[in-house]
């Protein structure tokens, strides 16, 4: 079964690349999965009572807990497993013990185990990781797809150096472990463009047309008879020539040849700086920059990676049109990556806000606003009708209020990104925010969000003017599950407008929206001119018109 349509699924990735996510059907897979390595080293190796709650593991949050799921998952490691998987896991249950560092490594393997199996044979898979687990996440990926298809740690330079270090070196480095699946595996070298300075010390000559040159000798480095002969009354290195009679005269009708004035002289070649690819790339990344406070592409996402370093590794190693697999989605640069490079994708992840984060930043790289009227990808996971609102209400209602607030993009508060758990009592009745731009005045103005999923009354909405009047906020948006009562209605109403002296329109101060509603496409109604998660760059999809994009 081959993978046709760009798909994002919400929910756990084991459990979707077993149903979804046939064998040998990926081209090449990215993952960045969570790990807090900013904690004391210690506590992830404390021997744990195995209490926690279950969740802990299945969020797949930054802290990992050894508890009965780790439990379970590690008797079916050790019993259904090939006979090397079980004896590695066993031997680094011994050496670690229980602790969140092996309950870590547990939820790893299983699910580099599904991703060995969907990945073809001439695919590869990259495994973003740092210093704190690196080392044991290596021996978990020598056992699942044999040492012999280990092929680099990359070293990625992520920051730059910390004042706090004084005990110890400063930790600036990610680690990336690439493995392929077979030895006959897709990689194409990629080139680093040369440094300034490298330019101005070797590029110093210009031709009639103004391009940048170097020369180099065209004289044998061993002696080659065959190659002595006169060009021009030049006469060769007692050597000879790098180059043949003939190679010699189609260099010299390209005006590849520099002729001394003297004769005594040396023939040399020209080398032309806008045909040199560059500087192939090692396993030492340090052109690449991390994202900054103001860099165009930020996100607000914590782990967000840089677009360029997703780029690197799927030019390296796929093809146009090839399938690229992030298990961990998160904010969606390895998907944002593939779609401009023209490759077809698939994103997982367990959070609704992610997911939400992923959506709007596909929207957001649109060039051509016509061009969103295409559907290019699907969801599977979120509520499509009112059952599936309700099931995902009763489940967890966070992961509710964070996907009531997609539907209207607006950017949840009182959550972390890539945890499924929320903040009680700090959202100060605010569960979601847009901000919109007024034309006149160019101030931002806000929208705030309240979502229920339980039962309603007319004191929801009284509050909700207390708290859009409090906030100084422009307009509140109250999203219910249930439907509103008449009374709900007429505390709305009389609320007022807000009117924006940019547009010169009056605009409900506060409006009801049913989940219902919004399944409908019914939208806020609000000044057009407006953002909510920091809208990512519009790229141009190389090589082709920017395709449709839409939810």
């Amino acid at each position: 079964m081959e993978q046709t349509k760009n798909t994002l699924f919400y929910g756990d990735n084991l459990e979707i690349l077993r149903e979804y996510i046939p064998d040998e059907s990926v081209d090449l897979i990215y993952l960045d999965p969570p790990f807090n390595s900013n904690r004391n080293y210690n506590v992830l190796f404390r021997e744990e009572s195995g209490k926690d709650s279950k969740s802990q593991i299945t969020a797949f949050e930054d802290t990992w807990h050894w508890d009965r799921s780790a439990e379970d998952t590690y008797a079916d490691l050790v019993t259904d497993s090939p006979p090397q998987i079980a004896r590695m896991i066993g031997a680094l249950r011994e050496f670690i013990g229980e602790n969140q560092m092996m309950a870590y490594l547990v939820m790893m393997t299983v699910r580099l185990i599904e991703l060995h199996r969907v990945l073809k044979d001439t695919g590869s898979l990259y495994l973003h990781c740092d210093p704190t687990a690196s080392h044991y996440l290596k021996v978990v990926l020598d056992t699942v797809f044999g040492v012999q298809n280990f092929r680099n740690e990359i070293t990625w330079k992520r920051t730059h150096s910390h004042g706090d270090s004084k005990k110890k070196y400063a930790s600036l480095s990610d680690y990336i472990l690439f493995y392929s699946k077979t030895k006959q595996y897709v990689f194409i070298p990629q080139y680093i463009p040369y440094e300034q300075s490298y330019i101005d010390k070797y590029y110093r000559h210009l031709d009639e047309k103004g391009r940048k040159y170097q020369l180099v000798s065209l004289r044998s480095p061993n002696p080659r008879p065959n190659l002595v002969y006169d060009y021009k009354g030049y006469k060769p290195h007692r050597n000879g020539w790098a180059v043949s009679l003939s190679k010699m005269q189609e260099l010299d009708r390209q005006g590849r040849l520099h002729f001394p004035k003297s004769k005594e002289g040396a023939i040399r070649k020209k080398y032309f700086l806008d045909e040199m690819l560059g500087v192939l790339a090692g396993d030492n990344w340090t052109d690449i920059l991390p994202i900054s406070a103001h860099a165009g592409e930020r996100l607000g996402y914590p782990t967000q990676k840089p677009l360029a370093l997703l780029e690197r590794i799927i030019r390296a190693s796929s093809n146009e049109g090839d399938l690229v697999l992030d298990p961990f989605a998160g904010c969606g640069t390895t998907i944002a990556a593939a779609e401009k490079l023209n490759r077809r994708w698939i994103g997982i992840d367990i959070t609704h806000l992610a997911v939400s984060i992923l959506k709007y930043r596909l929207r957001d790289m649109q060039q051509d606003v016509e061009a969103r009227k295409g559907v290019s990808y699907q969801v599977i996971g979120e509520p499509k009708d009112l059952e599936g609102a309700r099931r995902l209400a009763q489940d967890n209602r966070y992961q509710f209020q964070w996907w009531a607030n997609g539907l209207v993009r607006a950017k949840p508060l009182g959550g972390t990104a890539g945890s499924r758990k929320g903040k009680k009592g700090a959202d100060r009745g605010i569960d979601g925010i847009i901000t919109f731009i007024d034309d006149n005045t160019k101030k931002p103005k806000r929208v705030l969000v309240q979502v229920k999923s339980g039962k309603v009354k007319s004191s929801d909405i009284r509050d909700l003017v207390g708290t859009v009047g409090r906030e100084k906020a422009a307009i509140g948006v109250f999203i219910t599950l249930e439907k509103a009562t008449k009374v709900m209605a007429r505390e709305a109403v009389s609320a007022g407008h807000y009117h924006s002296e940019g547009w010169n329109k009056k605009y409900p101060r506060i409006q009801i929206l049913t989940i219902e509603d919004l399944f409908d496409d019914k939208i806020i109604d609000m000044p057009p001119v407006h953002t909510t998660f920091k809208q990512a760059k519009k790229e141009k999809k190389k090589g082709l018109s920017q395709s449709s994009l839409e939810m």
